[in-house]
């Protein structure tokens, strides 16, 4: 996800996946912003009304996300198309898992895309499992990247894990679409290490083998690190960055934690062009 993101500019769109509450951060949301969202908070960048589901923040390209599996494919194929009758140079990314590649969603997406040259850049972060169910058991081909061929664009399969890998295959694909040259789907392979939700039972479709050698081997923060100090990087480094980044998080749920709720008059606000009125 930050690999991904990281490959935009700061005027470039991005949609996420549902809850997908790390990808408005790697596009650049403000985190206080974001967390007062999560509490529901007057302060909130949706002033606390779109809550986890649906977070968005116009103001860094963050163009949000929906509770409904593949539904943000036509927002970002929707971007591309404003980007491109405007003549802006943006380029819009979009996020989605593998269980969404099966939505009619997906393949209407990329289909008008490809049709119409629209500067997208489709990323498909395949975690391995969707709620309950190994990807493998519900799609046809061998990846989800070898779909593109269907649609007349590249498609390429990258480590998930490894975040340099991501960000040199996305940023591949978004030269691509800001030269006008179409758009790209591009597979990371990733992992979910906890379950769909908090409670189910993990042994009737993985093995605990399976999620602890993903923990132990391929956790990507710790091959970031490694990979670090392998390109010379000082190790100190990375310890500062994380100092600060607690630093910022507290900072951030002390924020969201002290923000008003909202009004009860707000409920119609951002909704309705002209506001209901509330009697008492």
């Amino acid at each position: 996800m930050v690999g991904s993101c990281l490959a935009l500019e700061d005027s470039d769109y991005m949609v996420g996946t549902h809850r997908s509450h790390g990808h408005p951060i790697g596009k650049g949301a403000n985190i206080k912003g974001l967390l007062a969202e999560l509490m529901g908070r007057k302060d909130g960048v949706n002033q606390g009304k779109g809550g986890s589901m649906h977070l968005s923040d116009f103001s860094v390209g963050s163009l949000g996300e929906t509770s409904i599996v593949g539904s943000g494919l036509p927002v970002a194929t929707g971007a591309a198309l404003g980007s491109k009758l405007q003549n802006d140079g943006k380029v819009a990314l979009c996020f989605f898992g593998d269980g969404a590649s099966n939505e009619g969603t997906f393949h209407e997406s990329l289909n008008i895309a490809s049709i119409w040259d629209l500067p997208a850049v489709y990323v498909c972060e395949n975690n391995g499992y969707g709620e309950l169910t190994a990807w493998r058991k519900v799609v046809a081909s061998d990846s989800i990247a070898g779909r593109a061929v269907a649609y007349n664009m590249p498609g390429e399969i990258v480590d998930g894990q490894d975040f340099l890998a991501v960000y040199e295959a996305v940023k591949k694909a978004v030269d691509r679409a800001r030269a006008g040259e179409g758009p790209s789907l591009v597979e990371t392979r990733t992992y979910r290490y906890e379950n769909h939700a908090v409670g189910l039972p993990t042994e009737h479709y993985r093995e605990q083998s399976e999620i602890d050698d993903w923990r132990d081997n391929k956790d990507p923060l710790m091959l970031f690190r490694a990979r670090a100090e392998e390109l010379g990087l000082d190790p100190s480094i990375l310890v500062d960055i994380e100092a600060e980044i607690k630093t910022e998080v507290e900072a951030a749920i002390e924020f969201a934690r002290n923000s008003p709720e909202p009004e009860v008059e707000e409920a119609f606000t951002h909704v309705f062009t002209e506001p209901v009125e509330i009697r008492r």
